[in-house]
């Protein structure tokens, strides 16, 4: 209807000077009329200006007092004529807003003698106000001092008003067909196709986004890594068991059970199943023995090896207890047949329990990669260890002799770090002691390296990220996932 009527009176006419007036004229809604006019003028049907106004309107208070009468005359006609009325009473007569305006007005005009009582100092008044607003509801013109009086009150606002005037457009027509998108059956059947017109094809415009998931930086770091690993020649272990025994996660490995390691600090230990239901009870015999009175070559701990504490459920706390069951299970293997050189690798979670900062939380990702085989040394590691870490783009090495319960040697690795300008810690490894391999039942020619690193932090020094809070946790923003870039390490 509003476009038929725009259309329509352009046909037999120069103009529509004001959008407004003409809505009004035809009692169609200004705002429909202004949709219609923005399409036409998109389409080049009509050629449209903005035309602004400003009005002032009443505000909701000012709405009030047109209809019910000012603070000031309310409080007036409820003062008697004759004598006094005291501030309470006359507050029991009137709304509480109304009173402390209409007191502060009414004293103002010299309308009323304000003491411990009230009482009219004139017998009649004109309500002035009410009067202002009622004008300007109707839109008719007040006084610039009546203006700023009532903006002062906060009775009035000032509202822009938009609306157009409207000429025909270059594409001007009577009434507007519009453009197929589609040559449907219909048309060819009707025979109408010949007159149908068809919307231009916009060969520029972008098809909508995919709907689809994005990688966090963490798991394009792990890919990448992974790749390098399989490069090498590395099996993935399995790495799906998240909860422990405190054995396979620190008795196995000859780690003493009083080590500070295994306290509840540092530790997440299960309530419920507190323990676990079973052990390789041969194997287990034989990591006791090692642990209380040594072995191969090793004096033990000399102390009492307690069951209990060997049974404790908790969250893993290195996927080093991941390599534990897998190396027993390749020693077990290699009693019924010949032994088999393995290289296995695993990227997944840990959990310590430790407080949450820039630089830790508690749980986090481990990378580890050992090497099982005849004759092993420390110069293999070492040169594992380059090939390695040259393919993440770190050449420059430097190891630093260090304890681990469970390796002997063993050795922090530290790399240079160009852009912070020093040599920077990024991992640890080591030889696997005799005290863990030989009760497995490896023979006594065959070592295993090792080394572990974490996750967060490469991916941290490639994304340029400096608290790990904003890379991994509840607080990461999701964005993150959809904007950062592709991980280019390990390409050469």
């Amino acid at each position: 209807m509003a476009e038929e009527a725009i259309l329509g009176y352009l046909e037999n006419h120069e103009e529509i000077s004001d959008s407004g007036e003409f809505a009004a004229a035809r009692g169609i809604d200004h705002a429909e009329i202004v949709n219609v006019i923005k399409s036409l003028h998109g389409f080049r049907f009509v050629d449209a200006q903005d035309i602004k106004r400003e009005t002032w309107v009443l505000t909701e208070e000012g709405k009030k007092y047109a209809a019910e009468g000012s603070p000031e005359v309310q409080l007036f006609l409820a003062v008697p004529a004759e004598g006094s009325i005291s501030k309470d009473e006359l507050q029991k007569k009137i709304n509480p807003g109304i009173f402390k305006i209409g007191c502060a007005q009414a004293g103002k005009n010299k309308w009323v003698e304000m003491g411990k009582n009230i009482s009219r100092k004139v017998q009649h008044v004109e309500d002035q106000v009410k009067d202002l607003l009622l004008r300007i509801q109707d839109d008719k013109a007040i006084g610039k001092d009546d203006i700023n009086s009532l903006k002062a009150r906060k009775l009035i606002v000032l509202q822009t008003w938009k609306g157009y005037s409207v000429r025909k457009g270059p594409n001007y027509a009577p009434k507007r067909k519009k453009p197929a998108t589609d040559l449907t059956r219909e048309n060819l059947q009707r025979g109408d196709w010949k007159e149908l017109e068809f919307k231009e094809y916009n060969f520029s415009a972008k098809g909508p986004p995919p709907e689809c998931g994005h990688l966090h930086p963490l798991n394009k770091v792990k890919d990448r890594l992974k790749d390098i690993f399989r490069q090498l020649n590395f099996e993935e272990m399995p790495t799906n068991r998240y909860v422990e025994s405190s054995f396979w996660n620190f008795d196995a490995l000859f780690q003493p059970q009083q080590h500070p390691a295994r306290d509840s600090h540092d530790t997440f230990f299960l309530q419920v199943p507190s323990t676990t239901r079973q052990l390789p009870e041969d194997y287990v015999e034989l990591v006791k023995q090692v642990h209380e009175s040594g072995g191969y070559g090793s004096r033990g701990y000399a102390y009492e090896w307690k069951r209990d504490e060997a049974n404790k459920n908790l969250l893993r706390t290195h996927t080093t207890a991941i390599s534990s069951r897998m190396l027993y299970a390749l020693a077990q293997h290699a009693k019924e047949q010949a032994f088999t050189p393995k290289r296995y690798f695993s990227i997944d979670r840990v959990f310590r329990n430790e407080a949450v900062d820039r630089t830790h939380l508690a749980e986090f990702h481990q990378i580890e990669g050992l090497v099982c085989d005849r004759g092993l040394t420390l110069s293999h590691l070492i040169g594992i260890l380059e090939d390695f870490f040259s393919r993440l783009g770190m050449s420059k090495l430097r190891f630093k002799p260090a304890y681990n319960p469970y390796t002997e040697p063993s050795m922090e690795i530290f790399s240079y770090h160009e852009g912070f300008g020093k040599w920077v810690e990024i991992g640890n490894s080591g030889m696997f002691r005799p005290e863990m391999l030989r009760p497995m039942g490896f023979p006594e020619d065959v070592s295993v390296i090792a080394w572990g690193l974490s996750l967060e932090r490469p991916t941290m020094i490639l994304y340029g990220i400096d608290n790990i809070r904003d890379l991994f946790g509840h607080k990461v923003d999701l964005t993150l996932m959809k904007k950062n870039p592709l991980c280019l390490i390990g390409i050469r």
